[in-house]
């Protein structure tokens, strides 16, 4: 649909809330003279679920399920963000084998989460072989995934002081096959996309953020390091166990759309560097410190007997959040993901804000597009990574 504008020359026209491109139900009011973008007007809330309005009428094992549908094509993140924040105020230790468990599944979900950035990203500017390529290694990565949590997307696993269920037998060959395959699929994708002058043609140059600039836009994940800053939290907070592997943080210095590219190709494969390392050195012990406790203080006898230890996924029991607040953050594959909890010795959240990377990277997408063609518009946003779930909320 098109209205002229009241000025010579101009027109105005709304891409979305269902255009594809958009990746989602996001609105883009683009002002337009001739093929050029003089401006650029979001509108976001087509998602918007009333996520943190919830987590407060629920307790944490109860709003698990929910968090998923942030972002759901990194579930485990969203899990690892909800459990960590209690984690963090109720000082829970979490065993030694759960933390190795909890960093492979992470660098799994974000290999997940890179592969569907990529297919679509390539799709949008004209490239449509990568989209049916990706789906290729990310079923295999839903096989792992079902195989361990029961789900392949919406998979429920983290817990309070650990994970829901242990690696089940034969997982862990079957995980490093796939590792093995799965750097051989890489350089395929590098030999198709990264020199192939049609696609420099689109992205490069396309979008630019500098350092400053992208450290002043509270930018972050590959939107950062692709703009010369090598800002991980992996690095930085030294959560989980991450700091036991030997990894390197990806950056670039350019930071246009082919840098932005460029740094997810690289994390795709230090993720599985990651998770080689996590697998080879794996310890034996529990998989959840809760799990005592929990049976040794149930009366009946029903939850003690065969059947119910060692079938499915067993609940962690509740406990009270301590009267403190706390932010806590992870290292999504979109950026910072965070959440800032104030706990009100109740079994619920007093307030439970989420810092969604998505909603602050989105953000600069305005500036970026002025003064470029109509086309660049699809370019700038995929490679800026969305999804409107967590944009929402």
């Amino acid at each position: 649909m098109t209205v002229p504008d009241t000025r010579k020359g101009l027109m105005i026209v709304n891409l979305g809330p269902h255009h594809p491109s958009m990746h989602g139900v996001l609105r883009l009011i683009v002002t337009l003279e001739g093929e050029d973008v003089i401006d650029c007007e979001p509108i976001l809330g087509y998602l918007h679920r009333g996520m943190e309005k919830i987590a407060e009428n629920r307790t944490i094992i109860q709003y698990l399920p929910y968090v998923t549908r942030w972002d759901y094509l990194a579930t485990m993140f969203t899990e690892a963000i909800t459990v960590n924040a209690p984690e963090q105020l109720g000082n829970v230790q979490v065993p030694q084998r759960a933390s190795y468990i909890r960093v492979i599944m992470l660098e799994l979900s974000r290999i997940a989460s890179h592969l569907l950035w990529l297919g679509p990203f390539m799709a949008d500017i004209g490239a449509q072989t990568p989209f049916f390529y990706i789906f290729r290694e990310r079923e295999l990565l839903y096989d792992l995934f079902e195989a361990s949590t029961g789900m392949r997307m919406m998979h429920n696993y983290f817990r309070i002081g650990g994970v829901a269920a242990d690696l089940p037998h034969g997982w862990i060959d079957k995980c490093l096959d796939f590792c093995d395959y799965f750097l051989t699929r890489v350089a395929e994708y590098e030999k198709l996309i990264t020199r192939n002058p049609i696609f420099l043609e689109r992205v490069e140059g396309v979008g630019s953020i500098g350092g400053e600039e992208a450290r002043n836009w509270g930018l972050s994940g590959p939107m950062l390091r692709a703009s010369g800053i090598p800002w991980d939290l992996r690095k930085v907070d030294h959560y989980e166990c991450y700091n036991e592997f030997d990894w390197e943080v990806q950056w670039q210095k350019e930071g246009d759309s082919l840098a932005r590219y460029l740094v997810r190709i690289g994390e795709m494969t230090e993720s599985v560097k990651i998770i080689q390392q996590a697998i080879e050195g794996i310890p034996g012990g529990p998989y959840e410190n809760l799990e005592v406790r929990r049976f040794d203080r149930a009366k009946n006898s029903e939850w003690n007997d065969f059947e119910y230890r060692f079938i499915s996924k067993k609940p962690s029991p509740n406990f009270e959040l301590s009267k403190q607040e706390l932010y806590m953050r992870v290292e999504a594959p979109k950026g910072e993901l965070g959440i800032y909890m104030i706990g009100d010795n109740s079994v619920f959240p007093w307030r439970w804000k989420i810092r969604p990377p998505g909603f602050i990277n989105l953000q600069i997408l305005p500036q970026l597009v002025k003064r470029m063609k109509l086309a660049d518009i699809m370019t700038i946003l995929g490679s800026i990574d969305i999804i409107m779930g967590e944009v929402d909320r």
